[in-house]
C-alpha cells in the first residue's frame, strides 16, 4: 500500500510518519485485502491538531476519517479509531463486493467546474446570465454499482456521488436528502 502523508503548514517528522504507517497499516490490513493507497494530513487549527485520512481500496471505496485532539498523536489516534470503526461496520459489505469484482473499479475522465455566484441585474433587466468560471479541473467518475454507490457515499464524508452505472453505463447521481435517507437519480428511467 502507498502512504503520502503530510502535513499543512506543520513538519511531519520521520517517527510520526512510521507510527502512522504501522498502526494504519494494521487497521486496514484486518477488513479490506487489497488497499491501494492511504493519503493522511495533519493540520493545525487553532489550539488543535487535526488528523484527516483517506484510504482507496481496489474495491472502488473510499474510506475517510477526522479527529482532533490537542496533540498531534492523539489526533492520529482519534482518527484512526473513526477509520476502524467505520471499516468494521462495513467490513462484510466490503469483502463481499471484493469477491464479486475481481479486477479494480475503473475510472472515466469528466470536467468539473467552480462557478461564482451571479447577481440579478438591478435595473430588472432580464438579460442572459453567464456564469463566471472560477476554476476548471479534471476529476475522476467511477464505473460501480448503485449498491456500491450507497456504500461509498455511507463510508465517505460526501453529501452526493456522481457515478457510471455499470448495469447499463449511463452517469447515476447518489445523495444524501435531508431527511436523512438516500436518494437515487437514474436519469435513464425517466421517460
Amino acid at each position: 500500500m502507498r502512504y503520502q502523508i503530510s502535513g499543512k503548514q506543520i513538519d511531519i517528522g520521520e517517527a510520526l510518519q512510521t507510527h502512522v504507517k504501522a498502526e494504519l497499516g494494521e487497521v486496514v490490513e484486518k477488513y479490506a485485502q487489497r488497499p491501494t493507497e492511504a493519503v493522511v494530513v495533519f493540520s493545525k487549527s487553532a489550539h488543535e491538531y487535526v488528523c484527516e485520512a483517506t484510504i482507496h481500496l481496489s474495491t472502488g471505496l473510499n474510506a475517510q476519517a477526522k479527529g482532533h485532539a490537542a496533540e498531534i498523536y492523539a489526533a492520529f489516534e482519534s482518527c484512526r479509531e473513526k477509520m476502524d470503526k467505520q471499516l468494521r461496520r462495513y467490513k462484510r459489505r466490503i469483502r463481499n463486493h471484493h469477491q464479486n469484482r475481481p479486477a479494480p473499479v475503473e475510472f472515466g475522465g469528466a470536467s468539473s467546474y467552480i462557478l461564482a455566484p451571479t447577481e440579478e441585474p438591478e435595473d430588472g433587466d432580464s438579460g442572459e446570465l453567464q456564469p463566471i468560471v472560477i476554476a476548471e479541473m479534471e476529476t475522476k467518475i467511477p464505473s460501480i454499482t448503485v449498491g456500491e454507490a450507497v456504500m461509498q457515499l455511507e463510508l465517505g464524508s460526501q453529501r452526493m456521488l456522481v457515478f457510471r452505472n455499470e448495469g447499463h453505463g449511463g452517469v447515476n447521481v447518489v445523495y444524501r436528502r435531508d431527511d436523512g435517507n438516500i436518494g437515487w437519480i437514474d436519469p435513464r428511467n425517466s421517460k
